[in-house]
């Protein structure tokens, strides 16, 4: 694709949607003069981290003189397994760099656009008393700075966001993230606390299919998200990444919605909020609180005392958006049980899908044998191996999200209710009818090893990708004692087509 001159870029997003006083350039007027008591306020440089940490808090009595500098910059990162995304980011992530700072403070904010960038952004605070929220002062050119001061009347937990038209395709790209102005007083100490952000992104593919994936202003405008995730990617908060704690912990969690457009009914299986402060307000918490609704644009902050150990699962309790679109993410916490609270076992991993361990540790045999076929040269005949066991891998992750809870892992089915897959011989005697089953379902009674079950299978065909039920078949036809070849996205494309 040959690129696009920056100045036509910017012609044509600014075509894109109605650009208001709040998005667009604004008149420079120079540094402000600042009285004498805040002049003489001791100066400090904000200390920004990315998700899903947090600055520490903040110790000191007395307001300051604050400098942030914060850098734009678009790059091309992991938005799921083999799906990349031209992410526009705060800080370089997704959601952008963390920001603390205390009630009454004097805010020195630079806004810094990377020369690499190839359209102007700007910052919209919530924070901020003032037009735009520092949008109109902050339009930013690639290659440029910005400068603007405010002073943080308000405590509470804010969204920030790019606020340069159109609005929702640079908010759809990532550029959102959180501002804390805790109050004079501070807020009571925990143990532990983390940063999570849930935003949706508009991709043109469908979920899960591979390669990188662009901005569909189409899907934005109908509001049809195939992700919406956790900090900026599928699985960014699972496995190696899950956010940790210890039993008899207190975990606080500052939770917001870059949106563009979709709200979070924000819920952790398996534990019930302590305190909620609703709207991430600073008044009275509310008590006991099992899902917090917090909107686009918005924020919460939620507080738990870890009891008992366990993986807890954080998830939108929307809950085909924890589980096919990726709002899914982990709190494990270690320590002693204490079977008179809890007695049972940990979440089965049924209801993590392909983000479950076992999907997890299958992602990274992917990346594995990716790196090995990279390391081999063309001639090399154990490439044509490789590929097909990268299929098995990925054909093993989404068996983990569809397939598990009726087939199990052994892929013995259950008896008397859901099919064997382990050495099947109705679905080993035809590959094509097996490709049928998956996109267009079954219903009915069938025989299987010489026994009569009567089940329902629901049609996928309107959930995985061809590439997908090429990998999910390839897993099946290779587990537990079956053998066969490799099934191919153009097979089941065939017969995707055969009755349109």
């Amino acid at each position: 694709m040959k690129s696009t001159p920056a100045s036509l870029l910017l012609g044509l997003l600014l075509l894109a949607g109605p650009v208001f006083a709040a998005e667009g350039p604004s008149v420079i007027t120079g540094p402000v003069v600042l009285p004498p008591e805040i002049a003489a306020l001791p100066i400090e440089v904000a200390t920004l981290t990315a998700p899903p940490h947090v600055p520490p808090p903040i110790t000191r009595k007395s307001a300051a003189r604050v400098v942030i500098n914060l850098e734009v910059r678009e790059t091309v990162g992991t938005l799921s397994d083999g799906v990349e995304y031209t992410f526009w980011t705060y800080g370089g992530s997704v959601p952008g760099s963390f920001i603390r700072i205390r009630e009454g403070d004097v805010v020195e904010f630079h806004l810094n656009n990377h020369p690499s960038s190839k359209v102007p952004h700007n910052i919209d605070l919530h924070a901020v008393t003032g037009a735009g929220g520092g949008a109109a002062s902050t339009f930013t050119a690639p290659g440029h700075s910005s400068q603007f001061t405010f002073q943080a009347l308000n405590p509470g937990l804010y969204v920030y966001h790019c606020a340069t038209a159109p609005v929702p395709m640079h908010i759809g790209n990532g550029m959102y993230g959180l501002i804390l102005v805790e109050p004079k007083n501070g807020l009571p100490p925990v143990d532990r606390e983390y940063y999570v952000m849930q935003g949706e992104f508009y991709t043109t593919g469908r979920f899960g299919e591979e390669g990188l994936q662009s901005f569909d202003m189409a899907k934005a405008i109908d509001e049809r998200p195939p992700y919406i995730v956790f900090n900026g990617a599928v699985g960014a908060l699972v496995g190696d990444r899950a956010l940790t704690a210890k039993v008899g912990e207190t975990v606080r969690i500052y939770f917001g919605v870059g949106g563009p457009n979709v709200v979070s009914s924000f819920h952790v299986i398996g534990e019930i909020f302590d305190r909620v402060y609703t709207e991430a307000g600073m008044g009275p918490p509310n008590s006991h609180v099992q899902t917090t609704l917090v909107p686009s644009g918005g924020a919460t902050i939620v507080e738990m005392k870890m009891d008992v150990p366990g993986t807890y699962i954080l998830v939108d309790h929307s809950l085909t958006r924890a589980f096919n679109k990726g709002a899914l993410g982990m709190l494990k916490v270690d320590g002693p049980a204490n079977r008179v609270i809890y007695s049972g076992k940990e979440i089965d991993a049924v209801y993590l899908g392909a983000q479950a361990e076992a999907g997890s540790d299958s992602a990274k045999r992917e990346a594995e044998l990716r790196g090995r076929i990279a390391a081999e040269t063309k001639a090399n005949p154990v490439i044509a191996g490789l590929t097909k066991e990268i299929q098995f891998e990925k054909g093993k992750q989404v068996y983990m999200g569809l397939c598990f809870a009726c087939h199990q892992a052994d892929g013995k089915g259950l008896p008397g209710a859901f099919p064997p897959l382990a050495a099947a011989d109705y679905m080993l005697a035809d590959r094509d009818r097996s490709v049928r089953v998956v996109l267009k379902g079954l219903s009915g009674p069938i025989t299987v090893n010489g026994v009569t079950i009567n089940s329902v299978m629901p049609p996928q065909e309107a959930v995985l990708t061809d590439a997908q039920v090429a990998d999910v078949l390839t897993y099946v036809f290779n587990a537990w004692g079956n053998k066969g070849d490799a099934f191919s996205a153009a097979q089941v494309k065939a017969i995707r087509n055969e009755t349109r």
